[in-house]
């Protein structure tokens, strides 16, 4: 899927929502502990609940690798589930990879061939060469950390150096690495306000910005300063909708969080003449 796949799913959907299925066995509900996955079986009910509302899923992997070969297999079963069943929904590996060359190389064969993922997040820290091996597959994208939404980001992210951030020399450096159509950038919704700038460094490039829901970010400001002529954002939601019931119920509760945002996310792109 390129870019102009991505906008036309957005189109036919009118969302830009991203689910992450950061799927904590200690916070699905009780009734799901007896069933042989109880992580796979809530992943499958909520994606069963949602896929109307949703245009790509996002595991975050740590939830995965913390339950050991089983929890790997729980991973690959939910990608399959998608894929199979909702073909066309972008699934993004959130593992934050980036190592030496041959490393690199051998965690993009392990995303990519071994696991369909469409997407993986990478870390820059390393440069050019960490990267380059996730960017040699057609048709695969690299999400690529930019400005993150944790407290920490101001550790590093807001070193200024000859006049540019961190976080800016990320952007500008990386820029020519990739295309449009293979880089996409995380940029966390607690800086909406900052996509004003970012989009003068990168305007067309799809952004992956979570941080909207739980951890606080306004939907509202990240559609004013983010969106292109042909959206250009993937807005993450995890907990929020995940989360948001403990009973028996809890698919159909994520179900109306999910359609909440999208309605959201409908009149914005309405707004701006996108749909």
């Amino acid at each position: 899927m390129d870019h102009d796949g991505l906008f036309r799913a957005i189109s036919v959907k009118r969302s830009f929502l991203c689910i992450g299925l950061d799927s904590d066995l200690e916070k699905i509900p009780p009734s799901l502990l007896k069933a042989k996955d109880p992580v796979l079986e809530f992943n499958k009910r909520i994606i069963d609940s949602t896929h109307s509302y949703a245009v790509a899923y996002k595991p975050n992997t740590a939830f995965y690798e913390s339950m050991g070969p089983k929890g790997w297999h729980t991973l690959e079963s939910t990608l399959d589930y998608i894929k199979t069943r909702y073909p066309g929904i972008f699934v993004i590996a959130d593992a934050k990879r980036g190592d030496i060359g041959n490393t690199s190389k051998m965690y993009a064969r392990a995303f990519f061939e071994t696991m369909d993922f469409d997407a993986v997040t990478v870390a820059p820290y390393m440069g050019e060469d960490s990267v380059a091996p996730f960017l040699e597959y057609p048709g695969k994208w690299v999400i690529l950390l930019a400005l993150t939404s944790n407290r920490g980001a101001d550790d590093f992210q807001y070193h200024n150096e000859e006049g540019l951030k961190l976080y800016e020399k990320v952007l500008r450096l990386s820029g020519n690495w990739g295309t449009i159509d293979n880089l996409m950038y995380v940029v966390g919704a607690t800086r909406a306000a900052m996509l004003k700038d970012i989009r003068k460094i990168v305007p067309e490039h799809f952004l992956l910005v979570p941080g909207v829901g739980a951890q606080g970010g306004s939907l509202g400001d990240v559609a004013a300063y983010g969106l292109t002529d042909k959206c250009g954002l993937l807005v993450n939601s995890s907990r929020a909708i995940l989360f948001a019931d403990n009973t028996e119920n809890f698919d159909r509760t994520a179900a109306e969080k999910a359609m909440e945002i999208q309605k959201e996310m409908e009149s914005h792109l309405a707004a701006h003449k996108l749909i």
